[in-house]
């Protein structure tokens, strides 16, 4: 039983037999693997955002602030649902805090003056 507290943070797959996978021995083509990875992981989180906010509607509370600016920028994104009870924050990097920003509707979430309008 594990101790109260700890959490498992990487959920490593065992490595399947796939024609698409890269060659173990070759090491480039197994970094160029992981980044294509980690750029369709960032595209799933900015598009679960988007249907996020999409799915509040008027009530959606949305904050954008900036974490850290060296030695890359982070921006933390807080998703604010009152009806429901329920915050979200999640850390974005410049590149996908700016493909969210642009779509309509979470640039709409952002403006208050197009709330109200």
């Amino acid at each position: 039983m594990k101790p109260t507290g700890t959490y498992k943070i990487r959920y490593q797959q065992a490595r399947r037999a796939d024609p698409i996978a890269p060659d173990a021995d070759d090491p480039i083509e197994a970094v160029i693997a992981r980044v294509a990875g980690a750029e369709r992981r960032t595209q799933r989180i900015v598009e679960s955002l988007c249907e996020e906010i999409r799915a509040g509607g008027e009530e959606i509370s949305l904050r954008v602030r900036r974490v850290f600016s060296t030695p890359r920028e982070i921006f933390r994104v807080e998703v604010d649902r009152p009806e429901l009870g329920y915050q979200r924050t999640t850390l974005l990097g410049r590149e996908a805090l700016e493909s969210l920003l642009e779509i309509d509707d979470v640039r709409a979430a952002l403006d208050p003056i197009a709330r109200s309008a």
